[in-house]
């Protein structure tokens, strides 16, 4: 076992719900052969090409968040295979402008999802241009890709917009906020190992996506805010966000509106439900992921991006008896 801990790809949060499920075994010999320490030629030609980029970090307090860069497609390169460059920096509005230093653990999340491909790379930010203004890089700790499935396939055009003032509210969200979040068939969400996670084997921050039909992402009031509930099907059972979660209950959600370009940024702290009566709301899933608001930021028409109408992930056509979610 202190052999498994050294080596494993999966930290002790992951490794818990792999156990759970009953497939631990099976995911530890795979984990071991999908998650590299460098990036491979393919998914170093996929982020070549992306406009967007999806990106989380964590606070001083241990709040993650998540925002998504973009720029013109070659905006994101890789000199090596451990090195991602990217050729921008947040606006000085994103919650993640001040978490980008030297050092700091972050999740990259490379999507295009016109055509379902999605890679992901955990590391920790390395050069810093001055100021950000020459953007910076990212020194890669783990590399995999994800399956295609709940991705909603559309495709980004750009489209010049003027950004808003970004609005700051509580636990409860304000009614351009909840708008989007009750219509929304997309997120993604940031989660951490830890607090301050160290860089151990299998340790650090992960950006993931999250889809479903319009309004798959309940709301609800408590008597300190909003809650999020959000449904979680059948995946590839490595657990990188659910066993961040298990390991440090918190994380940072974003909404993009892919008409308008604003941008939702919500910091909550997540409780898992495995079992209980309302699962049967949600056909085909097997946990539900409650998320309470702790605060919010909406940043109006921040994305100088349109994209095509959402073709339905094919998980999520209908068929007799419901929803098809596997």
């Amino acid at each position: 076992m202190a052999h498994e801990e050294r080596t494993s790809p999966f930290h002790a949060g992951e490794q818990a719900l792999q156990a759970r499920v009953g497939v631990r075994e099976h995911i530890e010999a795979l984990g071991r052969q999908i998650v590299r320490d460098h990036m491979p030629a393919q998914h170093r030609e996929l982020f070549g090409k992306l406009p967007t980029l999806l990106l989380g970090a964590v606070d001083a307090e241990g709040q993650p968040w998540a925002t998504v860069l973009h720029g013109p497609p070659g905006f994101v390169s890789t000199p090596d295979a451990r090195t991602l460059r990217i050729a921008t920096w947040p606006a000085a509005d994103d919650p993640l402008a001040p978490l980008l230093r030297t050092g700091a653990p972050v999740g990259v999340l490379g999507l295009e999802a016109h055509t379902r491909r999605r890679n992901r790379a955990n590391g920790t930010v390395g050069t810093v241009g001055e100021a950000g203004r020459e953007g910076f890089d990212v020194q890669v700790a783990q590399s995999f890709g994800n399956c295609p499935k709940y991705i909603q396939a559309r495709e980004p055009r750009p489209q010049p917009r003027t950004p808003g003032a970004a609005q700051d509210t509580g636990a409860r969200l304000d009614d351009a906020a909840l708008a989007l979040v009750r219509g929304a068939d997309t997120l993604f969400i940031a989660s951490a190992s830890a607090r301050a996670p160290a860089g151990a084997a299998g340790e650090g921050v992960d950006v993931s996506h999250r889809g479903g039909r319009p309004g798959f992402v309940q709301v609800a009031q408590s008597s300190t805010g909003h809650v999020l509930t959000l449904p979680d099907y059948a995946g590839n059972q490595l657990f990188n966000t659910l066993g961040n979660l298990v390991a440090w209950p918190f994380a940072g959600l974003l909404f993009v509106d892919h008409a308008g370009g604003d941008l939702l940024h919500v910091a909550v702290r997540a409780e898992l439900q495995h079992a209980g009566p309302e699962l049967a709301a949600h056909a085909g899933a097997l946990r539900l992921l409650h998320l309470h608001v702790l605060r919010s930021r909406r940043r109006p028409a921040a994305l100088p991006l349109a994209w095509t109408t959402a073709q339905p992930a094919p998980q999520f056509a209908p068929r007799q008896g419901g929803l098809n979610p596997a």
